[in-house]
């Protein structure tokens, strides 16, 4: 958090200009949120299988003090990233997880943060063979130090734009030739046609020279998905392609065509190749904007206080979870997600999100009050206030959307 806002200002004294808008920021952490809360309820299944499989298939045991099988370790991780990152996007089913990380318009680093709640639940096969050598200890660092190497990757102040819509890029030298950079990285996120599954690397660039997926940055990358969803609510971000599969897969009436939707590439069609037609990729002028609608000042400072809140609520449940109850657990969890629910609906404007937001509020000051959520003793008294104040102005705005029903009614 602190280097998303340290970015932000650099964004300001360069440009003048933010990275990114409220709304992008707001749901891109929501869905990182979200991303962690299977973890809740039971181990890794990265970390749980290859545990099993170590402990009882391992073929031989590289020494765990040994730097060199640190090394290799390091190699067999990013190897197994790339594949795990191409395969999510050629294969549809795979793709409908993965989606989610690419569907802001944005690029900066709350864009790392914009992570799947489904994609864990597959990534995890594709790095079982390394348990057949590795240590789970060795690889348990390699497999975070993998992803928290890709954060940095997420930005844009590394590019200055002229009044021409050029890009002049300050590169790393000769890394660029063997490290995934931000420039690597941008282009994988743009929906250019050039830029189309390409670059999948996580700390490397070269796998995708020696399989032929690299592309370099060349015209102004247009980010995010190629039909874009128009919608900051979070749990539509993450489940809405699963409904499109569905309706894709029923329209068909030949198994091998119902199965090509399921494992083929997302633009893939009958007589189309296997990843579909480029092609047919809606132009990108570099003149596109992203989709930012407006609202006010006082419902955004609203929108960050409960976030920041929200923040401390999802960092004291995990903190403390191995003491809770299941209950609580559960219990936590619903409000969690029906809090980053309420906030999309907020910041989408929604006719029905003063009523979501008071049920919130309603809860939350229930959660204050019986010591479900804990808050420092200085700020226990400003906390109630705010909610108290919150509670009354939703209040008030469900009864004036319910008055406003009854004379439409009559």
């Amino acid at each position: 958090m602190g280097l998303m806002v340290v970015e932000l200002v650099v964004s300001l004294l360069k440009d003048g200009t933010p990275l990114a808008c409220v709304s992008d920021i707001v749901t891109s952490v929501s869905a990182g949120i979200i991303s962690r809360m299977p973890t809740l309820f039971a181990r890794g299944f990265e970390i749980t299988t290859y545990i099993y499989v170590w402990d009882n298939l391992r073929l031989l045991e590289l020494p765990w003090d040994s730097a060199w099988a640190w090394w290799l370790a390091f190699l067999a991780v990013d190897f197994s990233y790339y594949w795990v990152h191409r395969f999510a996007h050629e294969f549809n089913l795979l793709w409908a997880a993965h989606q989610v990380h690419h569907s802001s318009e944005y690029y900066n680093l709350s864009t790392a943060l914009r992570q799947s709640l489904t994609q864990q639940f597959s990534s995890w096969v594709f790095y079982l063979p390394m348990a057949l050598a590795v240590p789970p200890s060795v690889f348990a660092v390699h497999i975070q130090f993998n992803l928290l190497y890709q954060f940095w990757i997420h930005t844009e102040v590394d590019v200055a734009h002229s009044t021409t819509q050029s890009q002049v890029i300050r590169d790393m030298g000769p890394l660029e030739w063997v490290l995934n950079t931000p420039s690597h990285h941008r282009v994988h996120h743009g929906r250019n046609e050039y830029c189309i599954d390409k670059n999948y690397g996580g700390a490397l660039i070269i796998w995708d020279r020696l399989f032929g997926t690299f592309a370099p940055e060349g015209d102004k990358v247009v980010y995010g998905l190629v039909h874009k969803i128009n919608t900051f609510e979070i749990l539509h971000i993450q489940f809405h392609y699963y409904k499109y599969l569905w309706r894709r897969f029923n329209r068909y009436k030949n198994i091998f065509n119902k199965l090509g939707v399921l494992w083929k590439g997302p633009s893939w069609k009958p007589g189309k190749p296997r990843l579909g037609d480029h092609a047919e990729v809606p132009e990108v002028t570099g003149e596109e904007l992203p989709y930012n609608p407006s609202w006010p000042l006082a419902l955004k400072v609203y929108v960050c206080i409960h976030g920041l809140m929200l923040l401390g609520v999802y960092q004291d449940l995990f903190e403390s979870r191995l003491i809770l109850s299941q209950v609580t657990v559960l219990m936590m969890t619903g409000y969690i997600l029906l809090s980053l629910t309420s906030i999309g609906f907020i910041i989408d404007q929604r006719p029905t999100a003063s009523m979501l937001e008071l049920l919130r509020c309603v809860l939350m000051m229930m959660l204050l009050r019986y010591g479900y959520m804990m808050a420092p003793a200085p700020l226990v008294v400003p906390i109630e206030a705010f909610v108290s104040i919150s509670l009354l102005y939703w209040g008030l705005q469900t009864l004036s959307q319910l008055i406003a029903v009854k004379k439409k009614t009559t």
